[in-house]
Parts: structure tokens; C-alpha cells; sequence
């Protein structure tokens, strides 16, 4: 998203939720256990990955059939940017194609799988940090969308998501995080999408790799691996290289949520690591024990 199309976005973002009726939002009956499920964060990069088959599209697809089907997923998408904390509650998602200068094909994709209401006020119960809003009027964005549709092309898995409050730094993210761990003894799948290393500013086709890129893609991927995330909650002062991967924080926020789900006992498997364009990483994670 370049920046003009970022402070649009910002300018339509809803500032209130609604009040659902507590007859439908029942709570997750589900019983829990020791079994987790996994965590993944998604490098998601052009929306064009939504309708074009290749190498990291076609990973998405693998996970997917590989990956035991959740009951639900959580998604929190770098394209969904609030001013305080939503979580979407809705009966059925809808497709939004929040870009421009793309494909007609690309805008008529429509990925509508259901929503969960009792999943939205589980999670909205979970977190203590904030209060958190119904929104009815997102849906699901081309960070959530553009990657659920190839992990589960038939829409028969629930979908909810979870705002990023653009406000707030990023140890508020991570910790905010944390509070979704039992959700994941229940079914749910949580995905982060975003791009750890995301300058559109220096973005240029077919360029290779920055000199500072691959330095940031080496020195997060050491970090994120070892479990050293606190480094990575202050990561405008690790140095030029990461001020530089991270102009701004929409797209490396989504990452925190998952990290802070990281459990100890929980190793990290890193695919489609690659940088595009420059300075585009398309960096993804697979968390799971073992």
C-alpha cells in the first residue's frame, strides 16, 4: 500500500461496534486440551498472490492441505488499521479489495466464508488490555483473504478478524497477543499477515535484494528463532537496517500477535524466505512444538 492509499485507508476506518444480541454470541463450547493449534505468520505481498499460481502461493496451498482443518480462524491482517480494537461479527464475511490499479479479475474474487459470532465475543472477552468493539462493517481484507482463500479454497472454515490499533506501539501488540493463548486449545487457528520487511518506498521491479534488506532479514530471522522477541518489540533502535525495513509498522505488527503466542516449548519454521523488489520480504512462520 503506498502512502497516500495508507492515510485513505485511515480515514475510513469505523470508530464504533454495535451491540450483538447475547442470545447468538454463546460462548466457544469446545473442550479444551493440551493440543494447540499452530500459529503462522503470513508474508502476503501483492494482492496479485490471491489469483496467481506460484512459488508462494502454491506454499500456501501445500500448508493448508498439510495442516489439520481448524474449527475457526482468527485473522489479524496489516489492512485492517482502527484508531482502538475491533474484531469483526459478522454472520458471513465479505470481500474487500482494498487497492487499486490491479486486474478487474483480481477485484472480482470473492471469498465469503462464514463468520463466528461466538468466537467475536470469546475474543473480545479474552482481552483485558483494551476494550474491544463489534464491527459489522469490515469484512475481510486482502491480507486475510488474498491467503485464507489458498490455505482453504472452499470457504468452509469460519473467519473473524481482529484490528490492529495503529496508536499503540508495539509491546501493546505483542501483549495483546498473549491473551488469545486459550483459543488455540479450542480450534482456533490465529494468522498474522503482513510483511516483516515492507518499504514500498524503495520498492523497484525485478531489483535484487538491498544490501540493508538481507542484513534485516538475516538479524530478524536470528532473533524470531532464538525466541529473543524483546529486541524486536524496540526494533527502531536496532539500527538504520531495521528503520529502513520498517518505515512504518502496519505491515510488521500482525508479526508480534503471533510471537507473543509463541509457547516454549514451540520451534519456528521459516518458508517462502524470500526478498522481492528490493525490499519486499515475503518471509513466512510456522510455529508449532517440535
Amino acid at each position: 500500500m503506498k502512502r497516500k492509499e495508507f492515510l485513505q485507508t485511515l480515514s475510513l476506518l469505523p470508530l464504533a461496534g454495535y451491540t450483538a444480541n447475547a442470545n447468538v454470541l454463546k460462548l466457544l463450547n469446545h473442550n479444551p486440551s493440551s493440543n494447540r493449534t499452530p500459529l503462522l505468520f503470513i508474508g502476503h505481498g501483492s494482492p496479485m498472490n490471491g489469483i496467481t499460481d506460484n512459488a508462494y502461493s502454491n506454499a500456501w496451498k501445500e500448508l493448508g492441505q498439510k495442516l489439520e482443518p481448524p474449527k475457526a480462524i482468527l485473522c489479524i491482517s496489516a489492512h485492517w488499521l482502527t484508531k482502538g480494537t475491533f474484531v469483526t461479527a459478522l454472520e458471513e464475511q465479505r470481500t474487500i479489495h482494498s487497492f487499486s490499479n490491479f486486474p478487474k479479475e483480481l477485484f472480482d474474487v470473492k471469498y465469503t466464508p462464514k463468520g463466528n459470532l461466538s468466537l467475536a465475543q470469546e475474543t473480545r472477552e479474552l482481552i483485558k488490555t483494551t476494550q474491544v468493539e463489534f464491527s459489522h462493517d469490515w469484512g475481510l481484507d486482502h491480507g486475510a483473504w488474498t491467503v485464507i482463500r489458498r490455505l482453504y479454497p472452499n470457504a468452509n472454515i469460519p473467519v473473524i478478524q481482529l484490528s490492529v490499533d495503529y496508536t499503540k506501539p508495539a509491546e501493546y501488540h505483542y501483549q495483546l497477543g498473549k491473551q488469545l493463548a486459550s483459543l488455540r486449545r479450542k480450534g482456533v487457528l490465529i494468522l498474522g499477515s503482513g510483511n516483516i520487511i515492507h518499504n514500498l518506498y524503495t520498492t523497484s521491479n525485478n531489483a535484487k535484494p538491498f544490501d540493508w534488506a538481507i542484513e534485516a532479514k538475516e538479524k530478524f530471522n536470528k532473533l524470531i528463532a532464538d525466541k529473543n522477541h524483546t529486541p524486536l518489540l524496540k526494533y527502531q533502535s536496532l539500527g538504520e537496517y531495521a528503520n529502513n525495513a520498517i518505515p512504518t509498522p502496519d505491515h510488521f505488527f500482525p508479526l508480534l500477535y503471533v510471537l507473543g503466542l509463541q509457547e516454549e516449548d514451540e520451534n519456528v519454521r521459516f518458508f517462502n524466505d524470500d526478498i522481492l523488489s528490493g525490499s519486499l520480504s515475503m518471509t513466512s512462520l510456522h510455529i508449532e512444538k517440535g
